[in-house]
């Protein structure tokens, strides 16, 4: 039998453990951390809503309203009345029929993706798609397919192949991030859509990056391009940009019903706190209206000067990599920060590929021109003292 304590020796021996760090306090853009106060670069936090005090009084509000938990899974008896509510706003902002909230966004993934699809289904997906979405692919049964990162050629090529070889009943599903979690990039997104209508197959697209931060509402990335309406399911975060905790997929009504029936994350899970669906409705309205697109604006201001300062190509999304390759340069890299009173994250396999270790600095709307530019000048000074 395996030894955990060996496993874990061989982490450490390749620059591959993790280790949990508790926060003591969270005042965006810092968080207390041992009793330091670090200035935050690590958090998907991107319009700093998450100590916003609309949201702050719409969690106590659920507390009240509904008491601090579900007590039970939504097909059960706790199918609260906020959580209804909170999917209302998701499908009228996302102008979808209808909506589901799921515990979390892993929940979402999996939860739809093995919903969907099946043995003798096909599901075709971006290399670099998150963690959640190559889970619920597998989970599913159905043969599942990789296409390299963006490339639309090899994308066309996997359609046209599951589609010679479907039935009239057999589902091809296409699956993308709008922006990438840990490039920062975005998808050919417009390409795709015209992809998998071409080839009669559903798309799906994870949207957790780009909710908050691109689109006239701040709805992603598939609201900037015009898109949206020919998007199968858009799959979604509210613990992110949004500021509380929670996933959620916005479909037309068949699929989410047939979600309900048979997403198995959601069926056998306890509904998500009502607080916690009340503040993700609070944020969802506050990203969607005049003050959500002023932190918007301020927060691209930011991402501009800062890619420029740092000398970093122009900005996609918030997240702004400085892949360093190996393992060992980039925990010394986030060690030298964290000392200079900086918490920027180094990203290893599994979460990137090998060789591709790096520091992944996300900026926010809650930072000030000043946090940038001492950012910006430490990473300068580690450079040069490489």
């Amino acid at each position: 039998m395996r030894d955990p304590e060996h496993e874990l020796a061989e982490l450490s021996e390749a620059g591959l453990r993790r280790h949990l760090r508790p926060v003591d306090a969270v005042d965006p853009p810092f968080l207390t951390v041992a009793g330091r106060r670090l200035l935050n670069f690590s958090s998907n936090d991107y319009l700093g809503l998450a100590a916003h005090p609309a949201l702050q009084d719409a969690a106590a509000e659920g507390l009240q309203r509904h008491g601090s938990g579900s007590t039970a899974s939504r097909l059960v008896c706790g199918s609260l009345r906020i959580h209804h509510e909170l999917e209302e706003t998701i499908a009228r902002l996302k102008g979808s029929e209808a909506a589901l909230a799921f515990s979390s966004g892993y929940a979402a993934a999996v939860g739809a993706v093995t919903a969907l699809v099946r043995r003798g289904d096909t599901v075709i997906l971006d290399k670099l798609c998150h963690a959640s979405l190559v889970d619920g692919a597998r989970l599913s049964g159905a043969t599942v397919r990789v296409y390299p990162h963006n490339k639309l050629d090899k994308l066309e090529r996997l359609l046209a192949s599951a589609r010679a070889r479907s039935g009239g009943s057999q589902r091809i599903l296409v699956i993308t991030e709008s922006v990438f979690s840990m490039d920062g990039d975005r998808a050919p997104l417009e390409e795709i859509v015209t992809l998998k209508d071409r080839h009669d197959a559903l798309l799906l697209v994870d949207e957790a990056h780009a909710v908050g931060v691109l689109g006239p509402t701040g709805q992603g990335l598939a609201e900037e391009l015009g898109v949206a309406d020919r998007i199968d399911l858009q799959l979604g975060t509210l613990g992110k940009a949004v500021g509380s905790a929670g996933g959620y997929l916005a479909a037309k009504r068949s699929i989410i019903d047939l979600l309900v029936n048979k997403a198995r994350s959601f069926i056998y899970s306890t509904a998500p706190p009502p607080a916690q669906a009340a503040a993700a409705r609070a944020g969802l309205e506050l990203i969607a209206g005049p003050e959500g697109a002023r932190l918007r604006e301020r927060l691209w201001e930011r991402l501009r000067a800062f890619a420029a300062r740092a000398r970093l190509p122009a900005p996609e999304s918030a997240i702004l990599p400085r892949v360093l390759g190996d393992n060992d340069a980039a925990l010394a890299a986030a060690a030298a920060l964290l000392e200079a009173g900086f918490l920027v994250p180094a990203m290893r396999f599994p979460t990137v590929p090998r060789g591709t270790a790096r520091l992944r600095i996300t900026i926010s709307a809650a930072h000030g021109p000043e946090h940038l530019e001492a950012l910006a000048k430490t990473l300068e000074n580690l450079q040069e003292t490489a």
